[in-house]
């Protein structure tokens, strides 16, 4: 999993598009980029959809953003989506590990009626659109087994705090907004699942966004989000391990086969230890999910 594309949940000519994008999930989306009085037709669409393009390997992963917790719409979503088994829920304006278990109790009762394997749905949380998020990112840990990764996002978290902007002129987050980034990929770490950065709002900057991604990718994150189909190949060339990067990896968890009771090993004239392992084990299970069946 490298690129994540939003795609309106109400336009079967986008949610067609996309599958062509190159993206490695496709999230469907009932949230915000649909109206109050199109979100009945976009659960019927996007349900259509999932039905007819969900079979096989050979396509992007399915997942849909429901409305949060609190709106009164997301049971209407889960209703009208789970039918036809997405292979996950996205989860908005999420308050901690909490709001994880609350939904995965939800999805577990759709997945008995509807006859889906249990525990099949997985979870996409994102965690900081607004201030109570951000203090929650320390409780996901043992939320729901079903909680694959932990995102963030800017702008609604911007709306929260009453902000101007959430980038200074040169195009980088302000303090608050880094805080946020920071304190996500920590989460995640702490509740062992992937962070996955938030979107890159100016579509047509390539440039900013391939900084962006790199800047994402060195710090820890392993995929990115899209607003547009355009941005997907620079995230993916991004977030692709390089050649070089699988051939230290692999030479890391040789050496540490090669001396499997030493906690330290030296590899290219570094001495290595336990988490260089780990990281190494983790970089080489990302490269051959993004080669393998999707």
């Amino acid at each position: 999993m490298r690129s994540l594309l939003f795609v309106p949940g109400d336009s079967r000519k986008k949610l067609d598009k996309a599958l062509t994008s190159g993206a490695d999930v496709l999230l469907i989306d009932l949230e915000d980029s649909v109206s109050l009085e199109a979100k009945e037709e976009a659960r019927q669409t996007t349900a259509t959809f999932l039905k007819e393009r969900s079979k096989g390997t050979d396509r992007p992963r399915l997942y849909v953003r429901v409305n949060g917790l609190t709106t009164g719409l997301i049971d209407a979503d889960l209703d009208g989506v789970m039918p036809a088994a997405p292979d996950g829920i996205v989860l908005p304006k999420t308050m901690g590990g909490p709001d994880v278990s609350h939904l995965g109790a939800k999805l577990a009762v759709r997945e008995a009626e509807f006859g889906l394997e249990d525990g099949i749905t997985r979870i996409l949380a994102i965690g900081t659109e607004n201030a109570a998020g951000v203090f929650a990112l320390g409780t996901f840990a043992g939320a729901s087994h079903r909680l694959m990764a932990i995102t963030w996002g800017g702008e609604d978290l911007s709306a929260d705090l009453g902000a101007e902007t959430n980038r200074d002129e040169t195009g980088t987050y302000t303090d608050p907004y880094r805080i946020a980034r920071s304190l996500t990929l920590l989460g995640a770490a702490a509740a062992g699942v992937d962070a996955v950065d938030s979107v890159f709002t100016n579509f047509r900057d390539m440039a900013g966004l391939e900084t962006e991604c790199r800047t994402a990718r060195r710090d820890g994150f392993v995929a990115k989000m899209a607003i547009h189909p355009a941005q997907v190949p620079v995230i993916n060339e991004a977030f692709t391990p390089s050649p070089d990067a699988i051939e230290q990896a692999q030479a890391v968890i040789d050496a540490f086969k090669a001396n499997p009771g030493a906690g330290v090993v030296g590899v290219n004239g570094e001495m290595l230890d336990r988490p260089h392992l780990r990281r190494a084990e983790r970089l080489l299970t990302r490269s051959a999910m993004d080669r393998g069946p999707k």
